[in-house]
């Protein structure tokens, strides 16, 4: 580990270094930890960095970035790694969307991820509701707009006609209850289609869209590359998608595990003909994942094999996309760097120095414990918090702490089944 990855990359005050302290002691890593600690995995950040350096050109190639798959075992530093990733991105004026896989944002439902990412994506330097700040940025001269409108427009686009026609409603229009109603479309939310019309008869131009149905297994890749390109319109550099907890996946019934692969192929750029140019998408995901659930319960093999069995086009299909998300994650995933010793010292080093900030004291020096390849960094980053803590409060006391290390469960969970739309329902 370099010298310099845990050094603080700003001078903080004391609320923020309280702040820093109680995330960190609670195992939630925020924007002040990650300010005064960095993100510990330069070679993983060096590798984020130059995919969003080469998102422009791949945007005016007509292509996706290929995203990128890191891998950890628990309290390694995969989720303060996200939070580094999102601030750099931020820096480099890209749109974020942090999510973690859940039973409210299942991976393997494209229409619920997408919703998921429009109401976390943050905008750089903006407070309100992301896709307003988009909207609203939007300049109706620039050349970027008329290259969007024209886009929109084109069938090679693989947009439905609402999409232009409602860029074109949004342009036009004077009424702010009208404006509304398109962000809430471009936010994934149904449309009246009468109500469509209706605006653009008031616009002179009913006879130009058709408004057809669009399935909706259709919907959500329409939406990732609309928004994306609606994003670089209004002037920013593109779209991160920064997702959590991939290992959730495991709990999910076969059928549905099979299509969440296959959705991590599409999110990740791999799948021809979906791809999502703007889009800059990173996933993480437990290391032993691939053992476990690819070999050991070998989905790589039963997946593809029963599905394709069924000689069912739409069962073959995902089979194929699921294909191409095993491997990713067996081949590609970039393990996090553990830490190592001359690392740890720095790490402690640096945490007393922030803990004493915090609370105005000196922190004394603490054993720094086993040091163990199977001992996590949040082991060691709790445990001289708790003995900083304990020690600040009654200096006499000699704390003894004891951790446990905790498995993750990846048996089927059928709770986290929700409908995730095998119908092809039409908007």
């Amino acid at each position: 580990m370099h010298p310099d990855d845990h050094a603080p990359q700003a001078e903080l005050t004391r609320v923020q270094a309280r702040r820093a302290i109680e995330a960190l002691r609670a195992g939630v890593p925020n924007h002040d930890a990650v300010l005064a600690l960095g993100g510990g995995q330069p070679r993983i950040e060096a590798r984020f960095r130059a995919l969003l350096e080469r998102a422009a050109d791949d945007v005016a190639k007509g292509t996706q970035t290929p995203g990128l798959l890191v891998a950890g075992d628990f309290g390694t530093g995969k989720s303060h790694l996200l939070e580094a990733l999102e601030q750099l991105a931020l820096r480099e004026n890209f749109v974020v969307s942090k999510i973690v896989v859940s039973k409210e944002t299942p991976l393997h439902d494209p229409d619920k991820l997408y919703r998921a990412a429009v109401q976390a994506a943050v905008v750089p330097g903006k407070r309100g509701s992301a896709l307003t700040e988009i909207a609203f940025s939007l300049n109706f001269e620039s050349q970027a707009y008329h290259d969007l409108s024209a886009w929109a427009g084109q069938p090679s686009s693989g947009l439905g006609s609402r999409f232009p026609a409602s860029l074109f409603i949004f342009e036009r229009t004077r009424d702010e209850e009208v404006r509304d109603r398109i962000i809430s479309f471009w936010g994934g939310d149904p449309i009246d289609v009468r109500q469509f019309r209706g605006w653009l008869r008031d616009q002179g131009e009913a006879a130009t869209y058709r408004l057809e149905r669009i399935g909706k297994r259709d919907l959500p890749l329409q939406y990732f590359t609309f928004t994306s390109r609606l994003i670089a319109a209004a002037g920013y550099a593109g779209w991160v998608l920064l997702m959590d907890e991939l290992e959730l996946i495991a709990q999910y019934s076969f059928k549905a595990r099979a299509r969440a692969y296959a959705e991590l192929a599409r999110w990740a750029g791999r799948l021809r003909g979906q791809r999502c140019p703007g889009l800059v998408s990173l996933f993480a995901i437990t290391q032993d994942f691939s053992t476990a659930m690819l070999h050991q319960r070998n989905d790589l093999e039963r997946i593809p094999g029963r599905l394709r069995a069924t000689e069912n086009e739409a069962d073959s299909t995902i089979a194929d996309g699921a294909e191409i998300g095993m491997r990713l994650i067996e081949r590609d995933r970039v393990p996090l760097s553990p830490p190592d010793l001359r690392g740890l010292d720095e790490l402690r080093a640096q945490l007393s120095a922030l803990h004493g900030l915090a609370y105005g004291w000196q922190p004394p020096d603490v054993d720094a414990g086993e040091r163990a390849i199977s001992t996590s960094m949040r082991q060691y980053v709790r445990r001289w918090i708790n003995e900083w803590d304990l020690l600040r409060l009654y200096p006499d006391y000699r704390p003894s702490m004891v951790a446990e290390r905790v498995q993750f469960d990846y048996e089927e969970d059928h709770d986290l089944e929700v409908e995730d739309g095998d119908t092809a329902e039409a908007r």
